[in-house]
């Protein structure tokens, strides 16, 4: 389990404590958090921990169980992920990809929190996927849906596809306008009404660009045409998401909004779970409300259509600097609404490459990252 320490690596160890007869975790690994891992250490026995650091391998080798291994270094975490049956990819943001790739090409299960990795390294991914024994169950709940109502229809259910309906919840500022959105605060953007999430992932919930990004993680995982993929809000977030077949049926997977359930699900495939997260009491469910997106005043949703559709190292761009525009916001350094401006300025300056492997999907990050900075500047400066 990688990046065991945020909210999908806590959640993930939720689900193995609820069916510990079921799971045995081998490795945990984590950036910098080194009291949350040692505390997960100390509670599930690993037989290796990595922390990315490696100026505190000292530090956490003195306070794990004996006879627990410590790998560290910025490696470490792609080495742990070489481990495992199943391999939970719950880093943030782009420093996921070294741990996607081991997982793809040492032919294991990978259970896909991080879709940023394959969206910035979609062709990259694609041909490690390809490894043998290899396979991506998603853990966003979004795909986890789709997977689950494509399954439901067996080798045929693609064949017989018309469109995958993703839903978004809205984020805190639903039903906002542009005007309106001019002066929300990081705390307001970091409210979510229903999930509890990271502050980047959060943050993007706000803008719309998560669904942006799972609209392009949708379209490498399951291989669909940008046309054939739409968001809606429903902002209950009952709905995880739905697919519509060539006859016009749809099926949708319903659940209480709990990450636990689309974990459980990437773990236990294609099995199911022993336990109900999620689970509801349809006499409490009321009202299930669907709108289109305001695309007006989130713009970052049509930005990564657009990237996705010009492909190449372009989803590389848009992630970089949403990335850096993210953390410019959280850090007060920009408004919200100059978040999708600086993703905009910088998609302007992309130099059309090919992703033909990972050292160039590296280094167009770095030049995205680049011009975003110097957006974000002039930004601030304004």
């Amino acid at each position: 389990m990688v990046g065991s320490t945020g909210s999908i690596g806590t959640q993930t160890l939720d689900v193995v404590a609820s069916e510990p007869d079921r799971y045995r975790v081998v490795a945990l690994g984590a950036a910098r958090s080194v009291d949350r891992l040692v505390a997960q250490a100390m509670a599930v026995r690993p037989e290796r921990v990595a922390i990315a650091d490696a100026s505190l391998a000292a530090e956490v080798e003195a306070r794990v169980p004996k006879g627990t291994e410590v790998w560290a270094g910025p490696d470490a975490l792609a080495a742990i992920a070489r481990e495992a049956e199943v391999v939970v990819n719950g880093v943030v943001g782009f420093a996921g990809l070294p741990v996607t790739l081991a997982a793809l090409e040492a032919g294991r299960r990978l259970a896909l929190a991080n879709k940023e990795s394959l969206i910035a390294g979609g062709p990259v991914v694609q041909r490690a996927r390809a490894t043998p024994g290899a396979e991506i169950l998603p853990v966003d709940s979004e795909h986890a849906a789709v997977h689950q109502c494509l399954a439901a229809l067996g080798a045929g259910g693609l064949d017989r596809l018309a469109r995958i309906v993703l839903t978004a919840s809205g984020g805190p500022f639903r039903g906002r306008s542009r005007a309106e959105l001019a002066s929300v605060t990081v705390a307001d953007a970091l409210a979510h009404p229903t999930w509890s999430m990271g502050p980047k992932i959060t943050v993007d919930s706000s803008t719309l660009m998560n669904k942006g990004l799972e609209v392009i993680e949708a379209h490498e995982l399951f291989g669909v045409a940008y046309d054939r993929i739409e968001v809606v809000v429903h902002p209950q977030s009952i709905v995880h998401s739905m697919v519509e077949f060539t006859d016009g049926s749809t099926i949708a997977q319903l659940s209480q909004p709990d990450m636990r359930l689309p974990i459980s699900y990437a773990l236990a495939y294609p099995d199911r779970g022993g336990v109900a997260f999620g689970a509801l009491d349809w006499s409490e469910v009321g009202r299930l409300d669907f709108e289109a997106p305001d695309r007006d005043a989130f713009p970052c949703l049509g930005l990564a259509y657009e990237a996705g559709r010009e492909g190449g190292t372009m989803p590389a761009w848009l992630n970089a600097a949403n990335e850096v525009a993210v953390a410019a916001f959280l850090e007060g350094a920009i408004p919200w609404h100059a978040i999708a401006e600086v993703v905009q300025e910088t998609l302007v300056r992309h130099h059309g490459t090919k992703p033909v492997d990972v050292d160039v999907v590296l280094d167009a990050d770095r030049i995205a990252r680049d011009h975003a900075r110097r957006v974000v500047e002039r930004s601030a400066a304004a």
